[in-house]
Parts: structure tokens; C-alpha cells; sequence
């Protein structure tokens, strides 16, 4: 703005005032610095702006955590996410955790120090302490979990219904014939892990049947999917159905299962969770239970920001629970 007032021999203040189009520059005036402003690619600093404000609005900018950028889950979360923050004015500031805690500490602080209006996440795998989301909270800013949700703080958060998930596809795989069913399960630390086994295990004992330890493992990603799945397949009475915690771990299944020799579903069922695109780039494609997950990042983002704007106390913990459907394809019989 400096520049542009000594190019046109005006104030800095006339500068401004022209910019924000004020109606105490004259129309010409105004039309004349504006012109010249585009004409030089100028754009005003929207966070420095933002900063001068903060003391009596909110910075409009949000905090967003991913475990993992590449899971289809993660970046469907992040759209949601961006839609509704774009859609009432907001900015997102992106960091990706890659599963480790102490990279999420760090954009923990990155974030209060670069004074975002609040922080939604999904804590990493490995998270076992939660002073850095304290702390957050501690400092007055809103926090909202989604999927992966801090049971060591009572806090805001979205999640999908993983029991009811994981339940009506075990019962599928039932009702279709399956009695040996295995499970692969993210690390038990983590809740949605728990809601899913639990989901897993209510369902054979609604049918009869007993979980069995020997088809329990803690796999959830394709490569140990493969290097797993060949150990189980080797014995002389094998799962006749699995069930997997997302759908990039039953894929790493499928592959291993036709590799094998198996025929999917004559021989072995297949179920995961997701519904993600690679589910209909296999062969065949894969019956799994979709997460809706751009359905949850709205939510989550919707939380936030009405806290942030004072239409939700920061204090009110709001819990959002976003509906899965069992999507049948041709893994399943």
C-alpha cells in the first residue's frame, strides 16, 4: 500500500480506505487506486489483516489434522471439511501426522502459535498422552475429534456408528453361510477399534457362534494384510469369511486369498470398511461399509465454527454419531 500511495502522491490511509471501498474516497478516486492495484498484482495480506482483528474476532482460520493424506477416509473427511469452512468464510490450515505423536504435538502448537480459531483432528495411532489437546482447551480454543476420537478428554467430536457397522456386516456374511470369520482390527488402543470388535463379536454371539482367537490379528493396511493373510490360509480349517477394519486391508486380502488359489466368495468371503474407490477397482469388487466420511467433516466442521462464532457455549460438548450402509458387492455371496 506504501507503493501504490507514492506512485498516485496520496496517504496510505486513502490507499486503504480505497481498497475496502469506502464511501469516504470519491468514486473516481477509489476506481482510479484500485485500477492501479490490479494492474501491479497487488492483494492484501488476509492473515495479517485477520491478525489485526483477532482481539475482537476470531481468526478465520481452522486447524485440521489428518492421521494420513493418502486414505481415501482421511482426504473424503478433509472436503467435507473444506466445503463447509469455505462455505461460511473460513480458511483451513492442513497438517498430516503420519501416525506419530510427536509430529502431532507439533502441529498442535504450530497451530495455537500461528492463533487458529480451533483445531479439529484425529489422533494418531500411537497417541497415548493428550496434554497437547489439553492445553489447547486449557487456552480457550474450541477442539472437535473426529473418527478417531481422545477417550482421556471429554470433548466434542463426529464419529460413524463403527458397532452398528461392523455388526450388520458380520451378520451379512452370516446370513450368507459364513461360520469361521476372521477379524483384522486396528490397534486396540484406539476406539473405533474397540465399537468394531465389539460389533464383530456381537454379531457371531447373536448367531450362535464364538469369536475365536486363532482369527483375531491386528493388521490394518494391505502390505501386512499380505504378509499375514498366507499364515491363516495355510492351516487345515481356515476363515470361510473375513471381516476387515477398512477396505485397503481386504483388498491386501483378496489379492493374497486369489493368489492362493481361493475363489472370492465361492470359497472366502470378503467385507470391509470404507467404501472407498479402490472397493470398485478390484476383481470382483468389494462388498464394505461406507463411512460417508465428506458427511462427517461437515459435521465436524460445523461444530467448530459454531462455537467459534458464539452460536454453541465452547464448553458443550456435542457429540454428532453419522450413519454407515452396508454396501453389497460381488466379495460376499
Amino acid at each position: 500500500m506504501k507503493d501504490i500511495a507514492a506512485a498516485l502522491d496520496v496517504s496510505v490511509a486513502t490507499v486503504s480506505r480505497a481498497l475496502k471501498d469506502s464511501p469516504r474516497i470519491s468514486q473516481s478516486q477509489r476506481d482510479k487506486i484500485r485500477a492501479y492495484a490490479r494492474e501491479h498484482n497487488y492483494y492484501p495480506n488476509v492473515l495479517a489483516e485477520s491478525l489485526r482483528n483477532s482481539r475482537t474476532k476470531p481468526l478465520k482460520i481452522i486447524g485440521v489434522i489428518l492421521p494420513q493424506f493418502a486414505h481415501f477416509y482421511f482426504s473424503s473427511i478433509l472436503s467435507g471439511i473444506e466445503q463447509e469452512a469455505t462455505s461460511r468464510g473460513y480458511i483451513i490450515m492442513v497438517g498430516q501426522s503420519d501416525e506419530q505423536y510427536n509430529r502431532e504435538v507439533q502441529l498442535c502448537e504450530r497451530f495455537y502459535e500461528h492463533k487458529v480459531c480451533g483445531v479439529i483432528v484425529s489422533q494418531a495411532k500411537d497417541t497415548q498422552k493428550y496434554d497437547h489437546f489439553q492445553k489447547l482447551l486449557d487456552h480457550g480454543m474450541p477442539l472437535v475429534f473426529y473418527d478417531r476420537i481422545c477417550t482421556g478428554i471429554d470433548c466434542s467430536r463426529v464419529v460413524v456408528d463403527d458397532y452398528q457397522g461392523a455388526f450388520n456386516a458380520v451378520t451379512h456374511l452370516i446370513e450368507t453361510g459364513c461360520r469361521r470369520i476372521a477379524y483384522y482390527s486396528s490397534p486396540m488402543t484406539l476406539e473405533i477399534s474397540k465399537n468394531r470388535y465389539n460389533g464383530y463379536r456381537d454379531a457371531l454371539l447373536r448367531q450362535g457362534l464364538k469369536p475365536e482367537e486363532r482369527f483375531f490379528r491386528i493388521c490394518d493396511n494391505r502390505a501386512d494384510a499380505e504378509a499375514i493373510t498366507p499364515e491363516i490360509l495355510s492351516h487345515e480349517e481356515i476363515p470361510d469369511a473375513f471381516f476387515a477394519v477398512n477396505d485397503d486391508t481386504a483388498i491386501g486380502i483378496l489379492y493374497t486369498a486369489k493368489r492362493m488359489g481361493y475363489r472370492v466368495p465361492e470359497d472366502i468371503s470378503i467385507c470391509g470398511f470404507t467404501n472407498g474407490q479402490r472397493a470398485v477397482a478390484c476383481d470382483p469388487m468389494l462388498t464394505t461399509v461406507e463411512q460417508r466420511g465428506i458427511r462427517v467433516g461437515e459435521e465436524a466442521a460445523n461444530i467448530l465454527i459454531s462455537k467459534v462464532e458464539g452460536e454453541s457455549p465452547k464448553d458443550k460438548i456435542d457429540k454428532k454419531v453419522v450413519r454407515t450402509r452396508l454396501v453389497i458387492r460381488g466379495t460376499t455371496r
